[in-house]
């Protein structure tokens, strides 16, 4: 039989989807919750990043973005642009930092709702302030504004693509 036709006769098997017969090779279940210390071990590996700590970088990358462009175009207003951009991305985000940190809640549930509040709270502000800095702002850079809210966004990839990546000094490693 070639190749071919072993392929042919196995995609016009029938297919078993009956996971719940299904298990490990030593016929145990497929799941096996942790035990205390295995799952203390995996939190050990696994750090959970602070959003207060994101929040403080994106808002020193803000002013890093407002500094160099006050630097590289000698004052203009376009600066003020660029720190309008950061604000409009650490406010937000402080303000859902804040309401997610606020205190602990029992259920997936009530986690996940808390998470969508905050999130429609967080968008509305940031559309809120982008309004308010075109309707006042009267020489509005939107090349610094953007670029700006960009680099401040992409501090959440920088934390997530960081974490556990660098040990804490107080480990001894």
């Amino acid at each position: 039989m070639t190749p071919i036709d072993k392929r042919a006769r196995d995609a016009a098997a029938p297919i078993d989807w009956d996971d719940a017969s299904q298990g490990d090779a030593d016929n145990e279940a497929a799941f096996k919750p942790l035990t205390r210390e295995e799952a203390q071990a995996l939190r050990a590996r696994n750090p959970a990043i602070s959003p207060w700590r994101v929040v403080a970088v994106q808002a020193a990358a803000g002013l890093v973005c407002a500094a160099l462009w006050w630097l590289f175009t000698q004052g203009s207003g376009g600066w003020w642009s660029a720190l309008y951009g950061a604000i409009a991305v650490v406010v937000p985000n402080a303000l859902m930092a804040w309401g997610m940190t606020r205190r602990p809640v029992a259920d997936a549930g009530a986690a996940l709702l808390s998470m969508m509040f905050w999130e429609s709270i967080k968008i509305f502000l940031v559309i809120a302030i982008l309004v308010a800095v075109v309707k006042t702002a009267s020489d509005l850079d939107w090349l610094a504004l953007l670029l700006t809210m960009i680099v401040c966004l992409k501090i959440n990839w920088l934390a997530l693509l960081t974490r556990g990546r660098f040990k804490k000094i107080s480990d001894g490693n």
